[in-house]
């Protein structure tokens, strides 16, 4: 016989952006505990952490535990005394060889534990050890800690309660309604607990909630946005869209001003017109059911009017002030303690973005792409900061590459973002970034665990996408200027990024590297090469030879290819090797291989290389030590794992 669970940890409201790690790992904990299951569905709610599994048994299976005793050769009164701990007599056990030599054994049978009572002892710790960046006190300094106060305990095995204790909460049969539609205490069981909910005004799964937000919207031209859509989902328990406007002369400022105050501020959605432009509407999402009086949607209209003149106020007001007449104002603006102000900041990009190759352009945009961080609007709208600077720049009659660079610099801000459109704007991001990795690390802020407050992570992560996806062969060894720590750091977002993202064979990534790299694209370019040589059937059998090559020099202390010796070359398979290596010499591997790996097998079948001569055996590893010379520029071979 099998029983449904559920468990629901009711808190006040937990934020949207955390809840889909904490179920993850919510679930993860419940799957260690081992208990047998058919199935479990998480969801989840503003307010609430659910999992459900079906199909649970009523208790453990019964076992059998070995127990090793003492030696065979040991007394008796010994063997005697172990039997009587064990509360058997000395027959009842079984002499058994092991590793060891020969020990008596009892195996006892240990009873199964009821599920009900492993779910008690295990929930509070579980409750308690999902993973939250941050959580907090709320029963006194000392107590539980949480992401927010828990408020009440569902826990449920079929019918019955799995009793335990949290926070001075007791878990029973009571859920909560939706704070204005539903009742405080509502009494559920596991068959009627998601209509239980329903019924006080709770939509429980998360796909449904995203659906009923998507049919609200349906017949609105709405702007995409995936991410606010799911930000919306995990705000409200009971979704419902409504559309709002505001005064098209609002139109008159900037696109991104209008969209960033509804998105990042209001939670809207924006509205396109026919021809794609920005219309004078939102959607909103309220976290009720209904407004048939209008009252929520005008106190949305009102709220977003008040945000749109502020925007315009402090639009007119940063305009009297050029961002070139800024740019003294960045003293008082602090980069990093150990690395003075903005302006120092400023400075060194001017620099590097000149070493970078970057023109006149690039460095004006350099010297002026931090100044908005001094106007009002960013002050107030801190996630605009770069897209203001550039349009600052236009109407200021900047030049077109120098605004466009000002606007991107920060691109791209993850795997998703789009990089900088043009060189000029891709050196000025790259400038940036490199500039806050030099100066962080040079005073030993490197990331650690979690913690990385100045998104190193994602700047190392921007320059590797800058400089392979905008195609910049700069060197990226001398941009980082020889700090280990930070050259190690690099090597790491480079795994990641042609492993997880790009989908390179881990060995095709550490066999690529392994040959150099500091010109990303021409690492890309050899990875690329790798690839598409795998597939040939003379490609492994190959890539294990070069790994013997690299062993038997190895094992030789072999350090220096030096000069073939051709009249110690022993006729036959070791002459035919270097003249076929003679004749494909400077040819890519991928155009030879196929001339190349049957002269190797044979060189190795039937060659001595550990000849009794030390000049022969001298000769040899220098044949082989250049042959594995003039291919390694693509690869180490010997990392790609093969099946011989």
């Amino acid at each position: 016989m099998s029983f449904p669970f559920l468990l629901e940890i009711g808190t006040e409201e937990i934020p949207d952006w955390m809840i889909p790690t904490a179920l993850e790992n919510l679930r993860l904990s419940f799957e260690k505990l081992g208990i047998p299951h058919e199935s479990i569905r998480m969801d989840a709610t503003p307010r609430r952490l659910v999992l459900r599994a079906d199909g649970l048994p009523l208790k453990q299976e019964d076992s059998e535990e070995r127990v090793l005793g003492p030696a065979k050769s040991a007394p008796p009164k010994a063997v005697e005394g172990f039997a009587r701990k064990q509360g058997i007599a000395p027959e009842d056990m079984t002499v058994e060889a092991t590793g060891k030599g020969e020990y008596y054994v009892y195996t006892r049978k240990v009873a199964g534990k009821f599920i009900k009572d492993i779910l008690a002892e295990a929930l509070p710790g579980i409750i308690l050890g999902i993973y939250f960046p941050k959580t907090m006190y709320w029963t006194g300094k000392g107590g539980p800690r949480f992401i927010r106060p828990i408020r009440w305990l569902v826990a449920l095995l079929g019918e019955e309660i799995v009793p335990f204790e949290l926070a001075g909460v007791r878990s029973g049969a009571l859920t909560s309604g939706h704070r204005r539609l539903g009742a405080r205490e509502i009494a559920i069981t596991t068959a009627d607990y998601e209509q239980r909910l329903r019924d006080h005004g709770v939509i429980l799964s998360a796909g449904e909630r995203r659906d009923q937000i998507r049919a609200g919207m349906s017949g609105v031209r709405i702007k995409p946005d995936d991410a606010l859509l799911e930000v919306l989902v995990y705000l409200t328990e009971c979704p419902t869209p409504i559309r709002g406007s505001f005064d098209p002369q609002f139109l008159a400022l900037p696109e991104e001003v209008l969209i960033t105050v509804m998105r990042h501020h209001q939670k809207y959605f924006s509205v396109e017109d026919a021809e794609g432009k920005l219309a004078p509407e939102f959607v909103a999402v309220m976290n009720i059911a209904s407004d048939p009086e209008g009252f929520v949607r005008r106190g949305n209209e009102r709220v977003l009017r008040a945000r749109f003149n502020d925007a315009r106020f402090f639009w007119d007001a940063d305009q009297k002030k050029s961002l070139a007449d800024r740019k003294q104002d960045l003293a008082n603006v602090t980069f990093q303690a150990k690395l003075g102000s903005y302006l120092l900041k400023a400075g060194r990009m001017m620099t590097l973005a000149a070493e970078l190759g970057g023109d006149a352009h690039a460095v004006r945009a350099a010297e002026l792409c931090k100044c908005d961080l001094t106007t009002e609007l960013v002050k107030e709208f801190t996630e605009l900061q770069g897209v203001v600077g550039g349009l600052y720049a236009r109407v200021q009659g900047e030049p077109e590459p120098v605004w466009q660079a000002i606007y991107d610099h920060y691109k791209p801000e993850s795997m998703d973002d789009a990089l900088p459109r043009n060189r000029t704007a891709l050196l000025v991001s790259l400038a940036d970034k490199l500039d806050t990795l030099r100066g962080c690390f040079g005073v030993g802020m490197v990331p650690t665990g979690s913690k990385d407050p100045f998104a190193l992570r994602r700047a190392a992560q921007g320059v590797v996408r800058i400089l392979v996806e905008g195609k910049l062969p700069l060197p990226l060894l001398d941009l980082i200027a020889g700090d280990a720590a930070l050259r190690a750091f690099f090597e790491e977002r480079l795994k990641y990024y042609f492993r997880d993202i790009r989908g390179f064979a881990y060995d095709e990534v550490n066999a690529a590297m392994a040959a150099g790299w500091s010109n990303l694209v021409d690492l890309e370019s050899r990875l690329n090469r790798i690839r598409g040589l795998r597939g040939s059937p003379d490609f492994e059998p190959l890539a294990a030879s070069f790994k013997r090559i690299r062993n038997i020099l190895e094992q030789a202390k072999f350090t220096t290819a030096g000069t073939i010796d051709e009249a110690l070359l022993e006729a036959g398979p070791e002459r035919e090797l270097y003249d076929e290596f003679r004749g494909i010499q400077s040819q890519p591997i991928e155009s030879v291989i196929s001339r190349l790996r049957p002269r190797v097998d044979l060189f190795f079948d039937k060659v001595l290389v550990n000849a009794p001569d030390p000049v022969v055996r001298q000769n040899r590893l220098t044949l082989l030590g250049t042959l594995l010379a003039e291919f390694s520029t693509m690869a180490d071979f010997s990392e790609i794992v093969t099946n011989s």
